[in-house]
């Protein structure tokens, strides 16, 4: 079974637009993408024995107005977006971004 990949991403005004391998078309909000960065900062990671060390320092900002201002491929397996706020320390892993992507669909669905 083939990853499935992005096979070209574009900002649109304030989205990010992601064409996947498989044909899907996703649409992001460039303020959602750094809502839900995956990074430490915002997440936290997890030591050696598996306890939760920092992260939520970003929970409850407001990121209206942040925009990406570009982005690079990590491997075959990542995004890393920077942001105009100057956050570039997370990689948005291609099944993440599906992810998020289906979180955005079923969020559209139920309006």
């Amino acid at each position: 079974m083939q990853k499935i990949s992005p096979d070209d991403i574009q900002a649109i005004g304030e989205l990010i637009a992601i064409r996947w391998s498989d044909g899907r078309e996703d649409f992001y909000g460039m303020s959602h993408l750094r809502a839900v960065s995956p990074s430490a900062s915002n997440r936290g990671e997890t030591d050696l024995l598996g306890n939760l060390i920092g992260g939520g320092e970003d929970a409850g900002k407001d990121f209206s107005g942040v925009l990406v201002t570009g982005w690079a491929p990590v491997g075959g397996y990542a995004i890393q977006f920077q942001f105009s706020d100057g956050h570039n320390s997370g990689l948005y892993g291609f099944d993440f971004l599906r992810e998020v992507g289906d979180a955005i669909r079923e969020q559209k669905s139920d309006s």
